[in-house]
């Protein structure tokens, strides 16, 4: 009898024992997964905010590169319509000039390349034109590359009377009669110096302006070298000595307008 007691007390503590170890592994269970569950609680937000994260940059980019994009648009606009209006200027002027230039028997082209429209080479004013949009868009340019923006009388009512002044220079040069060339030469030079330094007074201006008058004076010579047209009386091998000083107050004159063009355009962006 007291073997069977224990025997029996042996089997009914061993039953408690797995009992209690069943429910022991069912409480670890039900507390990994209370903490699975908090644990995705908690990360869910911060995943939200680590997604929000991501996405902004790409976000802030897009909207940079529109940005980039619509400042690109408009500076490119903004240089088509003072090309234009520039071209306009310089062919109209170069016509008007010329015009002048032939009627006062200074220039003289062959009877082939005369065309009806104002008794003119059609040449003239598109050559001419072109080249007013290349030296107005490249004053400005020089100005913001050298750091020195051109301030000085930047108003429409200054270049308006420098156009006033370079007309009358060339005017000056068909109606003026001196002795020689020579004093001539040296009186539209003074002129045109005197018209820089009265619109202008930038080394930019300076520099460009004689380089201008270098060029074209080196074109033009090609030009009647080549029996595209002449220039009654040269002095100065195949042109008139004067011619520079042309050339020079011109390039200062169309400066100036592209200048005033320039003036309240957007900044061409720059790609960091």
């Amino acid at each position: 009898m007291p073997r069977l007691e224990s025997c029996a007390w042996s089997c009914s503590c061993t039953a408690r024992g797995r009992h209690r170890r069943q429910l022991g592994d069912t409480a670890a269970e039900l507390a990994a997964k209370v903490g699975e569950m908090l644990g995705s609680s908690v990360s869910s937000p911060s995943l939200a905010r680590a997604g929000r994260g991501a996405r902004s940059p790409s976000t802030s980019s897009a909207s940079s590169t529109s940005s980039s994009a619509s400042s690109t648009l408009n500076w490119s606009q903004h240089l088509v319509q003072r090309s234009v209006v520039l071209f306009v200027v310089g062919a109209f002027m170069a016509l008007v000039l010329n015009l002048l230039q032939i009627q006062r028997n200074v220039t003289s082209f062959p009877d082939e390349v005369i065309s009806t429209l104002f008794s003119s080479a059609w040449w003239v004013p598109p050559c001419c034109g072109t080249a007013a949009a290349v030296v107005g868009l490249l004053y400005p340019c020089i100005d913001s590359h050298l750091g020195e923006p051109h301030k000085f009388k930047r108003e429409w009512a200054s270049v308006m009377r420098c156009i006033a002044v370079f007309v009358g220079i060339n005017h000056a040069s068909a109606k003026l009669d001196f002795a020689n060339n020579i004093q001539l030469s040296l009186t539209l030079a003074a002129l045109s110096l005197g018209l820089w330094w009265t619109f202008d007074r930038s080394r930019s201006g300076l520099g460009l302006g004689i380089t201008i008058a270098f060029v074209a004076t080196l074109i033009t010579q090609f030009l009647v070298y080549n029996g595209v047209y002449q220039y009654t009386s040269p002095d100065f091998l195949y042109i008139r000595s004067w011619l520079p000083c042309i050339f020079f107050s011109g390039g200062v004159t169309v400066g100036n307008i592209g200048r005033q063009l320039a003036m309240g355009i957007p900044e061409k962006p720059h790609n960091d």
